[in-house]
């Protein structure tokens, strides 16, 4: 194709403030802006948040300082600079941020998780198949940020039976929550921005489902290249090691009394063992004036019955989640109010008895530590030897490591108590499991009303975030503790560049660039090269940056080349979430850094491949779909 044909098109049709082979000092100055942001999100020496305070001031002061009239004579300047804060795709970014927070926070997704790792024992690899399949799937249509933290502990727990390092399976687990956002329009952040930037210009916004079947294609593909290939790259140098980020093992010492409506009632042991309470050993039973000590030979538990029994934190939070009524007195898991901002959350945490501490030598009820603290002691742990008697009868000694409940403040006050010492990285507010049917069934009301075009993606997540406070799924700390501040400001900042380049005339003249290159090339040439070029930066920039910038380019190499944009937005989509060559690309890729213990060369080595892989698969898939010639 003759390249005259695009000379002619930038310089008249496409509504910039100026034409491709007019550069003006505005765009210059934009560009150096842009390659300074890059540069300082890249070395991470200045925190992400400043970078994007920064950019925003010097845009919005050079447009103070030299405004810029547009081609229809208006003069732009602040106002449309810092119209990013009010964009609809941050706000639907924002709200399933916190719609996804209220799935985590009463534990709508855990039952999936605990049969996962119950089926693993019998074929681990076709559940970690089963469970990165999931992942996928969830993380088309829900946040893949929430989605991944639930499944750090899974995929964790399956290694260990597979007795894998954790790290072989995190960093996929990762790349699978990422592949999942290339199927539905709210699978990702970086579809809800291209679609606000294609409505913006004017053009038609992009439906829930328009690039479902190559987006599902693409990922079963990247999907394949994670099970198959990635854990072998990483295995290499993977040491096999627990390491901090593993699963405490801890056991603590646990007395209840039974009550009529928590799990424990009606369980009947078999040959000895309770098969209805896994991870949990059960000591001894109290019933009247009889103590039943094991092995215990078709016993079954009723209301009254102290109970005394060994299980790790994390088991006993999720049963005093699912059975409150196990709780002591005094302890429940309810708000305040609907909009209440939770200072009083139940939470669990861990103490250690300090030396010369005032609860040595007496028993958890002689020690006063109830009375004083306003918490309560749910279990004890013992380094020097296995405890057996009940917990009501041990004296505690320093170094003894207490499970305590406490409302949120309550707990937060003992960093000030000299008897004990509070271990903060323990502490999680109790999951309010009841409520976790109500925050599926709003999540899915979201979905479903996105899905059909009823309302658009931003009332529609406007909707569950109200549904999912007033209901009670979470309190408004939560909502708020689930907003991301450096994606906002990313997302704002990414905005803001778009528009200036936009706005300048650096789009066209991008645009006038790259065609310049392959202008005598196909447009599957051309739509290959614009997926390497928005997949590097994509992993030096951010998805949401990248994908703000590039949709302009996009929309104008489609209208030079007279063909339908929707291959060249699916380009910048999937390209933009291809962010798997370094942990700064992608939120889910620093989640997964503590605790798989990577190195900045792992994701290289990892997710260089996995991009060669999706490129080479979209230049057969998006051109056969769309019908490029």
């Amino acid at each position: 194709m003759p390249f005259g044909r695009h000379d002619a098109w930038l310089g008249r049709g496409w509504p910039l403030a100026f034409a491709a082979s007019d550069p003006s000092l505005h765009m210059w100055l934009v560009f150096a802006i842009i390659a300074l942001t890059i540069l300082f999100y890249s070395l991470e020496r200045v925190p992400l948040e400043a970078t994007s305070l920064a950019t925003l001031t010097a845009l919005v002061v050079l447009f103070q300082i030299a405004p810029l009239t547009t081609q229809d004579g208006a003069t732009f300047g602040m106002r449309e600079l810092l119209a990013g804060f009010s964009d609809p795709a941050l706000v639907a970014v924002v709200c399933l941020l916190i719609v996804g927070q209220a799935l985590v926070q009463t534990g709508a997704l855990e039952g999936v998780a605990d049969r996962l790792i119950l089926w693993g024992g019998k074929a681990p690899f076709l559940v970690v198949v089963a469970a990165l399949f999931l992942v996928l799937l969830l993380s088309a249509v829900l946040n893949n940020t929430p989605v991944v933290v639930i499944f750090i502990p899974i995929m964790t727990a399956l290694a260990d039976r597979m007795n894998y390092s954790a790290a072989r399976l995190l960093l996929p687990l990762s790349y699978a929550a990422i592949l999942g956002g290339n199927i539905t329009l709210i699978g990702s952040s970086t579809n809800l921005l291209v679609s606000g930037a294609v409505a913006a210009a004017g053009r038609p916004p992009i439906d829930f489902f328009d690039f479902t079947v190559p987006g599902l294609i693409l990922a079963m593909v990247g999907l394949v290249y994670v099970l198959a290939i990635a854990p072998r790259l990483l295995s290499a140098q993977m040491v096999e090691s627990a390491g901090p980020g593993a699963q405490s093992g801890r056991q603590f010492l646990v007395e209840v009394e039974v009550d009529r409506n928590s799990k424990l009632n009606r369980q009947k042991a078999v040959a000895g063992l309770f098969p209805g309470l896994p991870n949990i050993t059960v000591r001894t039973i109290v019933r009247g004036d009889e103590k039943i000590l094991p092995p215990y030979d078709d016993i079954v538990l009723r209301p009254g019955d102290i109970v005394t029994f060994a299980a790790t934190r994390r088991v006993l939070r999720d049963l005093f989640s699912e059975s409150p009524t196990l709780l002591p007195r005094g302890v429940d898991l309810q708000y305040g109010a609907a909009a209440d901002e939770g200072p009083d959350q139940p939470m669990v945490a861990e103490a250690m008895i300090a030396p010369a501490s005032r609860m040595e030598g007496r028993t958890a009820e002689q020690s006063g530590f109830v009375e004083a603290t306003h918490c309560a002691i749910l279990g004890v742990q013992r380094r020097a030897r296995m405890l057996r008697q009940a917990l009501s009868t041990i004296r505690l000694e320093a170094g003894d490591v207490l499970l305590i409940v406490g409302r949120r403040k309550n707990v937060l006050a003992l960093r000030d108590n000299r008897d004990v010492l509070l271990l903060e990285w323990s502490a999680r507010e109790l999951v309010v499991t009841d409520r976790s049917f109500r925050a599926l069934m709003m999540f899915l009301i979201v979905v479903g009303l996105a899905a059909s075009n009823l309302l658009p993606i931003a009332v529609a997540a406007l909707i569950g975030v109200v549904l999912s406070i007033l209901g009670g799924c979470l309190n408004v700390r939560q909502a708020a503790r689930a907003i991301d501040r450096r994606v906002v400001l990313i997302i704002v900042t990414a905005l803001a560049m778009g528009t200036a380049m936009q706005q300048t005339g650096g789009a066209a003249y991008l645009a006038h660039g790259l065609l310049s290159t392959v202008a005598s090339m196909s447009p599957t040439i051309i739509l290959g090269a614009m997926f390497l070029l928005v997949a590097i930066m994509t992993n030096i920039l951010s998805n949401n940056a990248t994908a703000v910038l590039f949709t302009p380019i996009a929309l104008s190499l489609a209208d030079g080349l007279a063909l339908d944009p929707m291959p060249f937005l699916v380009c910048v989509i999937f390209a933009a979430n291809s962010s798997f060559a370094t942990p700064i690309g992608y939120q889910t890729n620093l989640l997964v850094m503590a605790p798989g213990h990577y190195k900045f060369s792992d994701y290289m080595k990892a997710g260089i491949p996995l991009i060669v892989v999706l490129w080479l698969a979209f230049l057969v898939i998006v051109p056969w779909y769309y019908g490029l010639p």
